[in-house]
């Protein structure tokens, strides 16, 4: 199973990189350490470079944020309201959460865009309130990329150390990497069909 998902990453290429990690932020349940630690497998596996896996899961990363961003920028706080509660079910988003995170960038101010990239709750949702403020475009972005890099150089050397132990625990690897996609799916599955507003 991990070789089938590194061998996925290592087709797409860098494209794929960027295009997966894009996704991740804006639609669930593709976990980025799934992805980027897959690609620090390709890097040991000498597939894959970290300069350019970097550069393309950090583009994807920031471009799916700013997504989100427009989003808040462009609709304001009473017209997001609308379109959360009526797609929040898939985007296993409620409104209380982006109060909660509006509420939390207003106290803590813009520097927690960059913080905010290593939390694993709010690392795509501070992204509304940070366009809901009408934030700068440029300092969004130049935080999102500088926060998601540093994150991703994270993943990419972490899955390039574990890489070194799937010679010895082939299986069990495997079995780990195939285990912790299906429990982001199931974990998404199982929250929409749960839903409640």
């Amino acid at each position: 199973m991990a070789d089938w998902i590194v061998h996925l990453i290592e087709q797409g290429g860098y494209w794929g990189i960027a295009f997966l990690m894009f996704i991740e932020n804006v639609f669930p349940p593709i976990p980025s350490e799934l992805i980027m630690g897959a690609g620090g497998i390709a890097v040991a596996r000498g597939t894959m470079e970290v300069w350019p896996l970097l550069i393309a899961g950090t583009l994807g990363s920031t471009l799916g944020n700013y997504m989100w961003f427009l989003v808040g920028d462009r609709l304001g706080y009473h017209r997001l309201e609308p379109f959360v509660r009526r797609w929040g079910r898939w985007l296993t988003m409620r409104w209380s959460h982006v109060e909660s995170a509006n509420a939390f960038f207003q106290r803590h101010g813009q520097w927690v865009v960059f913080v905010m990239r290593f939390s694993p709750f709010l690392r795509t949702l501070i992204s509304l309130p940070a366009g809901l403020s009408h934030m700068s475009h440029w300092r969004f972005l130049l935080f999102t990329f500088a926060g998601a890099g540093v994150w991703n150089t994270l993943l990419i050397f972490g899955g390039k150390w574990l890489a070194g132990y799937f010679a010895e625990m082939h299986q069990f690897a495997g079995a780990l990497i195939g285990a912790l996609a299906g429990l982001a799916v199931l974990g998404w599955l199982w929250r929409v069909w749960r839903w409640k507003d």
